[in-house]
């Protein structure tokens, strides 16, 4: 049986490869990207984690059962209080402290990702909720996994080595499969075939606001637009 995250890949094709195809994706792998562009990044990384775990919160009062309740939970837990404090640890190296990212705006892109994802939440069901955050968990995995597999990529002295290996690693693919496999949990009882095209609308829209967070970094990083975007949105 054909999973349903594999259904919303495949229905959402042209926005899930401008996602995974991006511009910042081949500078990570060729290891090109401008160092500002993966800074301005990680700020707002940041602070997208700090809507993610909302975004599960949320998952917790959205559940069908105990099941789903103790899995949102899990995952908030962990997003809190362990995968954030390890973004943290990440962003020292690149001289980015805790303090400048909790101080840093907000990107009208970031603002428009995470309240998208809320907002299909609390207008829709559990299921509307993981579909449009699915894009995000797993996308990353298979954005890294991609990456190590191009007949280009960088592995020697490329400074986004360890992003890419995080996301690659073992540990990650297990947050990724375990998002895939509750997507068909959840499925069983709540995916209709009438519900589809919703389904695949939301994963699409959540594919093109991913390219757009990618586009926000990769525009950060070009010198010809970096004063306006700076005046504009304090960047």
């Amino acid at each position: 049986m054909t999973r349903l995250f594999d259904r919303l890949r495949d229905g959402a094709a042209a926005d899930w490869q401008a996602y995974v195809g991006h511009a910042f994706v081949d500078g990570l792998a060729r290891g090109t990207l401008p160092e500002a562009a993966f800074r301005h990044y990680l700020v707002q990384d940041y602070l997208f984690l700090i809507h993610f775990a909302r975004a599960y919160a949320l998952a917790v009062v959205k559940a069908d059962d105990l099941a789903g309740m103790r899995s949102a939970a899990a995952t908030l837990d962990a997003l809190i209080n362990h995968e954030m404090g390890l973004h943290i640890e990440f962003c020292k190296a690149w001289g980015i402290s805790a303090e400048e990212m909790e101080q840093a705006p907000e990107a009208p892109e970031c603002m428009a990702y995470t309240r998208y994802v809320l907002d299909r939440g609390l207008a829709g069901d559990v299921l509307d909720l993981k579909v449009a955050l699915s894009p995000c968990v797993v996308g990353y995995r298979d954005i890294a996994v991609a990456i190590t597999e191009r007949p280009d990529f960088r592995g020697e002295d490329n400074r986004y080595l360890p992003w890419i290996e995080m996301y690659s690693g073992a540990a990650y693919g297990r947050v990724a499969d375990d998002a895939i496999a509750e997507l068909d949990r959840l499925a069983i009882v709540r995916a209709t075939e009438a519900r589809m095209p919703s389904l695949i609308r939301t994963f699409a829209e959540s594919c093109r606001l991913e390219a757009a967070f990618w586009q926000m970094g990769w525009q950060a990083g070009q010198p010809a637009n970096g004063g306006l975007w700076s005046r504009l949105f304090g960047r």
